[in-house]
């Protein structure tokens, strides 16, 4: 039977010959399974939330006329997910033989992967769904009127001279290029606020504990 991650801690983190307090062990111990287990569980509700979440977001965005839009943000919102489940399986493929010490090490290593991929995604990720929401305003729902095509119509009614690319103002063009490059250069740093929002007090708890028990260990 596979051992659980309380199991784990029971092997403390310390070597054997160790001579430190089973009270100080244990304290450490229960530490590092309030952290893992809360960030387990947290990282585990975000993925299926992600999932059920697409799942009601598609269909609303058909009534309200922007399915367009909803498809985009779909394929963004599942392939994270998608992303995420992998991750979540890396995660529980931890050798859990390991003592907590070792445990705690990987499981930040693990940790410091899913912070690179985040930056790197990050990078694309939010101009596309910029490049979605334009689309599925523009576009509006199947079938019927183009609500970007009464826009255009309504500015050469006003501006005659307007000049175009591809049926679109030039200088809405420019400006969606702008935004695009903007997304792409802050990207990461926005995809790093977002991680710290949800994740960032846990994973300061784990950076302070390993230094902790690093110290304890020398």
């Amino acid at each position: 039977m596979e051992k659980s991650i309380e199991s784990i801690w029971n092997k403390g983190f310390l070597k054997s010959d160790a001579l430190v307090a089973p009270k100080l062990n244990d304290l450490y111990n229960q530490k590092s399974i309030d952290i893992v287990e809360k960030f387990k569980r947290m990282y585990r509700l975000n993925v299926n939330g992600l999932v059920v979440f697409t799942a009601v977001f598609l269909p609303v965005t058909y009534f309200v006329q922007i399915p367009y839009m909803g498809i985009m943000l779909s394929v963004v919102f599942l392939s994270t997910a998608y992303a995420g489940s992998k991750f979540q399986k890396k995660l529980n493929a931890i050798d859990k033989t390991s003592d907590t010490y070792q445990y705690l090490q990987s499981f930040d290593k693990w940790t410091k992967e899913i912070v690179r991929w985040n930056e790197k995604r990050s990078r694309y990720m939010f101009s596309y769904v910029f490049i979605s929401m334009a689309v599925g305003f523009w576009f509006g729902g199947i079938g019927g009127d183009i609500p970007g095509q009464d826009l255009m119509t309504e500015l050469l009614r006003r501006y005659p001279d307007l000049a175009q690319v591809f049926g679109v103002p030039l200088v809405a063009l420019l400006g969606a290029i702008l935004i695009v490059i903007l997304l792409s250069v802050f990207g990461p740093r926005i995809g790093k606020l977002d991680l710290n929002i949800v994740y960032g007090p846990i994973l300061q708890r784990l950076e302070r504990l390993l230094i902790e028990m690093e110290q304890l260990r020398a």
